[in-house]
């Protein structure tokens, strides 16, 4: 009221200097004149400014994610009215149009994409259908697209679908197309919040910050593909949120009820294998009818996560569902995680470590195995030869990074190596073991071990282009069902779009 008091005071102000235009003008017109001009300010002064106004109650904007207000999708809420739509609607052609983004559209399409180029020492690249082993490949690896809506203030929506290896054809020829996620978020306030949908397993931080252009190597660590299965997503519903113990403290939860694993086949062959880990007994990998929960079974999972101060968190999370085939046997499946985070200049530190145990993953849960129900499975493939699958597996990865920009290089090119980009340089050890019920602990397929090197250039924080050797004294070769020796050069770009 009293910008407007003053824009309509400055406007009565300049009309002596205006004789033919304040000449023989009435106080209507006056008035109708200053409404007309204080209305037009104000709206190129919203224009100017963009965003809307922090409300009551919000907490103000910050950069550090994870803390505040989720960000806005869109800078304008939906209209409070707006033409009602129902199944009585009339017409045909046009009926595709009666949505009501249509008339107020409030989504966003990004995503990310990524390729690499692989050479390895020794032939241990899969070339599939009993070829022999290749060297080095080209693979389009991932094209995901995004798209989020903010359907209110309170009604958010957000999904994410991943096309692997899409220059194939068919399914038959390992394509894979999914929908990691794709949720509806209720926002009720900081502290809590609910989640329904085909949701991201918060076990560990790697499954939930797994896009290819935020890591700094290109491959996953090995316990993010063999124990934690990323990307891990299930079908279920949840509550999560925010609150702050400590002036510089703050406490992240997320604690989901999901379908859950899917361990074995149809005929009761165990999914858990020393070669894939727990790969297989993801529920997107399950053969049961569209996603069926295929013994009325649920998970359970969560994670804790506290950070005492800016850049440095450590969490714990865990999961826990029955596996088996039918409703008649349980069999669970467990995997719990702990990850952390140290943040200091130029310097980070990242890792996790997880251990899974699949009970009772070692014996027969249906005769149709050839195994009576509870005698010991000691003829099963995808195991260290023809043997018995294990129970307990574990592993971890500690990363090192180094954020940097020589100064020469800023000189010799401002615009491509100045504000806004960085060089980093990367280490990483990984190690895992998919059958620690072997008692020597030496000869299984899984047992796994692997040195990164790593530099990348970013020349924007959304596209990175990749370059690392991976030292790995303990492999395994799929094409042979060898343990080996082996070492790789990896190159790679991924961008944000």
């Amino acid at each position: 009221m009293r910008i407007r008091s003053i824009l309509g005071a400055l406007v009565i102000a300049s009309l002596p200097v205006m004789p033919a235009l304040a000449q023989n003008m009435t106080p209507e017109d006056i008035k109708k004149l200053v409404d007309e001009a204080v209305t037009k300010r104000l709206q190129e002064q919203e224009r100017r400014e963009g965003a809307p106004e922090q409300r009551e109650g919000e907490a103000a904007p910050t950069t550090e994610p994870g803390i505040g207000a989720l960000p806005e999708v869109s800078k304008d809420l939906r209209t409070e009215s707006q033409p009602a739509l129902s199944f009585g609607s009339t017409g045909s052609g046009r009926l595709v149009y009666a949505k009501p983004f249509v008339s107020a559209p409030k989504a966003i399409v990004g995503g990310y994409m990524d390729m690499q180029f692989r050479s390895q020492r020794k032939a241990s690249i899969e070339a599939g259908d009993g070829r022999p082993g290749i060297t080095n490949n080209f693979d389009q690896q991932r094209f995901v697209p995004f798209i989020y809506a903010d359907v209110t203030e309170h009604v958010k929506v957000a999904t994410e679908i991943e096309i692997e290896h899409g220059v194939r054809e068919s399914s038959g020829n390992e394509i894979e197309v999914s929908l990691e996620f794709g949720f509806i978020d209720y926002l009720v306030n900081e502290p809590f919040n609910l989640r329904a949908g085909i949701l991201l397993m918060p076990l560990g931080k790697f499954n939930l910050l797994h896009d290819s252009p935020l890591n700094d190597l290109t491959d996953r660590p090995l316990v993010s593909q063999l124990i934690i299965p990323s990307t891990m997503s299930e079908t279920g519903a949840g509550f999560y949120g925010t609150v702050y113990p400590g002036r510089t403290s703050k406490v992240d939860y997320e604690l989901y009820v999901t379908t859950g694993p899917c361990g074995y086949a149809a005929n009761g062959t165990p999914l858990v294998s020393e070669v894939d880990g727990t790969s297989h007994g993801r529920q997107r990998t399950c053969a049961g009818h569209d996603g069926a929960d295929i013994n009325n079974g649920k998970s359970v999972v969560g994670r804790l996560a506290y950070s005492p101060m800016l850049g440095v968190e450590v969490a714990g999370s865990s999961y826990y569902g029955n596996a088996s085939n039918n409703a008649q046997n349980y069999a669970p499946l467990s995997i719990t995680a702990l990850d952390w985070t140290i943040q200091r200049g130029p310097f980070e530190l990242i890792g996790e470590a997880a251990w899974a145990y699949a009970r009772g993953n070692s014996r027969s849960v249906s005769p149709n195995t050839g195994f009576a129900p509870g005698s010991l499975l000691n003829q099963i493939g995808g195991n260290s030869g023809v043997g018995i699958p294990p129970q307990r597996m574990n592993g971890y990865y500690i990363q090192g990074n180094y954020h940097f920009m020589p100064e020469f290089l800023t000189k010799l090119s401002p615009k491509r190596f100045g504000p806004g980009s960085t060089l980093t340089a990367v280490i990483r050890y990984d190690r895992v073991n998919t059958n620690d019920d072997d008692s020597n602990k030496t000869g299984g397929w899984g047992n796994l071990e692997q040195i990164s090197f790593g530099l990348n250039y970013r020349p924007i924080e959304d596209t990175a282009i990749k370059l690392s050797y991976q030292y790995q004294p303990m492999a395994f070769n799929p094409n042979t069902s060898e343990r080996i020796h082996d070492s790789a050069v990896v190159m790679s770009i991924a961008s944000y779009f």
